[in-house]
Formats: C-alpha cells, sequence, structure tokens
C-alpha cells in the first residue's frame, strides 16, 4: 500500500490550504485513514482521523477549523484546514491503519503558516 499526499504550501495566517492522501488501495479495506503532523522539536500528533465507519477525531487545536473527507471513489482522504494559525506550522503526515491493524505513513507535506 502506498499514500500519496499533497497540497502543502506557504499560506498567510487566517488562510485555507486542503491537503489530500491517495492511497492505492480501496479505502474500505482500511481501519483508519488521517493525518498527524510534527512541527520542528516536536512528537508528531494526531491532527485528525477518520475510520472506515466514518467515525471521526479531530485535535482539540483543530476543532472547528479543519475538516476530514475522504472520497471512496477515488480512495482519496481530504484535510481542508481553514483559518490557519502559525503554530499549525509542521510537516504533515498522511496515515492508514489497515485491517490487519498495520500503520503505514506517507511521505510528509510541508505547511507553513506565516506572513
Amino acid at each position: 500500500v502506498q499514500l500519496q499526499a499533497s497540497g502543502g504550501g506557504l499560506v498567510q495566517p487566517g488562510g485555507s490550504l486542503r491537503l489530500s492522501c491517495a492511497a492505492s488501495r480501496s479505502l474500505f479495506s482500511t481501519n483508519v485513514m488521517g493525518w498527524y503532523r510534527q512541527a520542528p522539536g516536536k512528537q508528531r500528533e494526531l491532527v485528525a482521523t477518520m475510520t472506515r465507519g466514518g467515525t471521526i477525531n479531530y485535535a482539540d487545536s483543530v476543532k472547528g477549523r479543519f475538516t476530514i473527507s475522504r472520497d471512496n471513489a477515488k480512495n482519496t482522504v481530504y484535510l481542508q484546514m481553514n483559518i490557519l494559525k502559525p503554530d499549525d506550522t509542521s510537516v504533515y503526515y498522511c496515515y492508514l491503519q489497515t485491517l490487519g491493524g498495520s500503520d503505514l505513513w506517507g511521505q510528509g507535506t510541508l505547511v507553513t503558516v506565516s506572513s
């Protein structure tokens, strides 16, 4: 299984970005997909996840600003990020857990929020 993340970039505070993560397998054969992030000098942290059944979990720091969604036909998960803050600056990693319980990671995509 491969995960291809895209959509990062430089954005001003208050702006928006949408990240995409395309999986090389059907989302119906996964337990969980989502996004984590890691800022310089910090541990990787959960941003948002969605289970196969549609249960969504957000980090408190992004609730009300970020929205995770998926397109099953495209095997793609999205992260719409609004009202971005400098503290959101991180490398964002796409994540997938298989039905067998294995954790898979995509390459990171850098999001920089700066004026």
